[in-house]
């Protein structure tokens, strides 16, 4: 079966889960400029984070990296985690299950 889903039309602010009690968990963020998601972490996860527009600056672990649009960014999601949003901006965050491997 195909899920079709809108980014701009899913409801939640700032997260907003795309397809509900599914795996991968997806996950569209939306920030306002200046807006910072505290830091956390995804433990025995490994996080895509694609941002469709905006800018953000992405903390993770001790680094911070400048997010563009259109940029892919992949990590593991057990290392601390800060994105603040330069300006308006929307990602779309898959949250995979790390395999034992």
């Amino acid at each position: 079966m195909t899920v079709i889903e809108r980014l701009d039309e899913l409801e939640g602010e700032p997260h907003a889960n795309v397809f509900p009690g599914s795996e991968p968990k997806t996950v569209r963020l939306a920030l306002s400029e200046g807006a910072v998601v505290p830091v956390h972490s995804h433990p025995n996860r490994d996080v895509i984070f694609h941002l469709v527009d905006g800018a953000i600056e992405l903390q993770v672990g001790s680094e911070t990296h400048a997010v563009s649009a259109g940029d892919v960014a992949r990590f593991d999601g057990d290392q601390d985690i800060s994105p603040r949003a330069v300006e308006d901006s929307t990602a779309l965050i898959v949250l995979a299950k790390q395999s034992d491997d």
